[in-house]
C-alpha cells in the first residue's frame, strides 16, 4: 500500500510507504524533461536498507516510472566511513547488513554516480544527523461504536489503535509512525486453503513534533482507525508500529506533504515537485530532483487484538453461485471459472448428492487474499 490528481502543476510526485521504510514515488511532469526521483531511508536496526533511483515520467504516460541502472550509489558518515550500496533489480539499491548498519550520533550522506552515456552526472543528499528515537511506551486500542443496538440489530462497532511514548532526555522532537498490519481470515467451507493472513502497510503521513511542549511527552496519538466494513478484526489482528525520529529538515518535508494531502485525499494522491528535497545535483545545482533520503532511528512495538466487534462485514456472504444435485464425473470448468465449496454425499437417508459450486476463486480458496504461511510471530500473544 493509488490516487490521481489533475490540478494544473509542472511536476507531480506518486508517494507510497513500503516495507515500512521506503517511500516511494512516481512523479510527472509536463514536457519531455526527465526528473530524478530518489527515494529510500536508513535507521539504526540491523537490516537491509534500500535506495530507490528512477526518471519521472512526461504528462499524460501511463507506464510506470522508469528505474535508473547501472549507477554507483554509496553512503558516507562523519566518522570517515563509506558504504557501497549494490543494485538488486532495476533501480533498486540495497546495503549489506552485516556490514553496514546506522549509528545515533553519526551524520550521513548519500552519493550517487549517474552514467548518461557522456560522462558522469553526481548527486547527493544533505549531510542529516541520526537523532535518537525513545521506545514505544505502549500501543492499544478502544472500540468505538458507529451505530447503537436496537431490537434485533446487534449494532456496529469500529476500533480505533492509540501509542504513548516518551523522551526522558527530550533529545527526538520531530517523530513519524507508520505501522504494518496483519489479521487472520477463515472461509466457511470445508476447502483446502481455509485459513490465511493477509499483511498491509500503512498509506497515510504521521506525523507529530514535541517541540513547542514543555515535556517531550505523546498520549493517545492515534496510529490508524478500523471500521465495520473489513474483516479485520473477525478472528485475530496484529499491528506493528514503527516509530522514526526525524531532524527539522524532514519533519518539514513531511509536514508539507500532510498539508497538500488534506487538500487532495491522501498519501497516494499526486502531489505537486514544490515538496522540498534533501537532494541535489551537484554538477548543476539548478536541476531538480525529487524524492527524500530520510535518516532516522526506529523503534517498534506489536500488539494483538482478539475481541469481538459487533456488524463486521462478512465478505463471504454471497459465494455460493450454484448447486448440483446428483454426482459429477467431469464439471465443465471446475478449478478454472468454477469452484466446490463443500459437498454432502448421497445416503440411504440423504440422496442424491449435493455439490455446492462458486464462481468466485477467492470463496474457495483463501490464497487469492493473502498467504496460508503462518507469520513467524503469530504466536507471540500466547
Amino acid at each position: 500500500m493509488q490516487i490521481k490528481l489533475t490540478h494544473h502543476i509542472i511536476f507531480f510526485l506518486f508517494l507510497i510507504l513500503f516495507n515500512s521504510c521506503i517511500t516511494e514515488f512516481t512523479p510527472k511532469s509536463e514536457g519531455e524533461k526527465e526528473v530524478l526521483v530518489v527515494q529510500g531511508l536508513i535507521t539504526d536496526q540491523p537490516e537491509h536498507y534500500t535506495v530507490k533511483l528512477s526518471k519521472s515520467l512526461p504528462l499524460g504516460e501511463t507506464s510506470a516510472a522508469k528505474p535508473v541502472s547501472g549507477c554507483s550509489v554509496q553512503i558516507s558518515d562523519n566518522a570517515g566511513n563509506n558504504f557501497s550500496l549494490k543494485e538488486t533489480v532495476a533501480g533498486t539499491y540495497i546495503t549489506d547488513s552485516t556490514i553496514f548498519q546506522g549509528v545515533v550520533g553519526r551524520t550521513y550522506t548519500l552519493h550517487i554516480g549517474i552514467n548518461n552515456g557522456n560522462n558522469i552526472i553526481s548527486y547527493q543528499s544533505y549531510p542529516a544527523e541520526m537523532k535518537p528515537v525513545p521506545p514505544i511506551d505502549s500501543v492499544y486500542y478502544e472500540k468505538t461504536v458507529i451505530e447503537k443496538p436496537y431490537e434485533n440489530f446487534k449494532g456496529t462497532d469500529g476500533c480505533k489503535i492509540y501509542l504513548d511514548t516518551h523522551d526522558t532526555e527530550n533529545n527526538c522532537k520531530f517523530y513519524r509512525w507508520d505501522y504494518t498490519e496483519t489479521w487472520e481470515i477463515w472461509l466457511p467451507f470445508d476447502i483446502h486453503n481455509k485459513i490465511c493472513w493477509i499483511s498491509n502497510n500503512s498509506d497515510t503521513i504521521n506525523i507529530k513534533t514535541t517541540a513547542a511542549l514543555n515535556e517531550a511527552r505523546i498520549n493517545r496519538h492515534n496510529v490508524t482507525y478500523i471500521s465495520n466494513v473489513t474483516d479485520r478484526m473477525k478472528t485475530k489482528y496484529s499491528i506493528l508500529v514503527n516509530q522514526y525520529s526525524l531532524n527539522e529538515d524532514e519533519y518539514n518535508y513531511w509536514q508539507e506533504l500532510q498539508k497538500l494531502m488534506v487538500q487532495v485525499g491522501g498519501l497516494s494522491d499526486v502531489i505537486p515537485s514544490s515538496v522540498p528535497s534533501n537532494i541535489w545535483c551537484t554538477d548543476n545545482p539548478n536541476e531538480k530532483v525529487l524524492g527524500y533520503f530520510s535518516v532516522s532511528a526506529k523503534s517498534a512495538k506489536r500488539i494483538f487484538i482478539k475481541d469481538s466487534f459487533a456488524g463486521i462485514i462478512d465478505p463471504y456472504a454471497h459465494c455460493v453461485s450454484d448447486t448440483l444435485i446428483g454426482g459429477y464425473s467431469e464439471l465443465p470448468g471446475l478449478g478454472t471459472s468454477v469452484w466446490i465449496l463443500f459437498d454432502i454425499p448421497g445416503s440411504p437417508f440423504h440422496s442424491p448428492e449435493i455439490i455446492i459450486l462458486t464462481k468466485t476463486k477467492g470463496c474457495a480458496d483463501c490464497t487469492v487474499r493473502g498467504t496460508n504461511i503462518e507469520p513467524a510471530f503469530w504466536e507471540d500473544d500466547k
